[in-house]
């Protein structure tokens, strides 16, 4: 269902390679997101228990929304996939440091964006984790 956002992207390569994160704790502040205008980004967990996904879509210029933006909490089971263009913040990781693999289109100077937010996550969100397309928020 979301294969189609792995195709290959003209002018660059496909590269792989592990973050490791450490530990966050609530409350969290998210002061910037990224996003990545062609290729989408793909993170897979590597021994995580669970960990924060916060994804906003854009305002009519083009910036991120923070009063748009959701949280989720993410079992150590399941990966997750960024539509391109889709504004993120980091992946937070909770309980204990964790490692993903992490598969993006790379070549253009211009493959990641950021922005500054001013966001907080006082709690952790009762939403549930979106599986199908359709229930994407962005």
């Amino acid at each position: 269902m979301f294969q189609h956002w792995l195709e290959p992207v003209s002018g660059r390569i496909q590269q792989c390679h592990l973050n490791r994160v450490s530990p966050s704790t609530l409350p969290l502040t998210l002061e910037q997101v990224e996003c990545h205008p062609f290729a989408a980004q793909l993170f897979l967990p590597m021994g995580v228990s669970r960990y924060l996904v916060t994804v906003m879509p854009s305002d009519e210029s083009g910036a991120p929304d923070p009063g748009r933006a959701l949280t989720f909490v993410v079992p150590g089971t399941l990966g997750v996939v960024y539509h391109p263009g889709t504004w993120h913040a980091g992946i937070a990781v909770l309980d204990s440091e964790a490692t993903f693999a992490v598969m993006m289109w790379r070549g253009g100077k211009d493959d990641d964006v950021f922005a500054p937010i001013e966001m907080n996550v006082d709690a952790l969100p009762a939403t549930a984790v979106p599986t199908t397309e359709e229930d994407s928020p962005v």
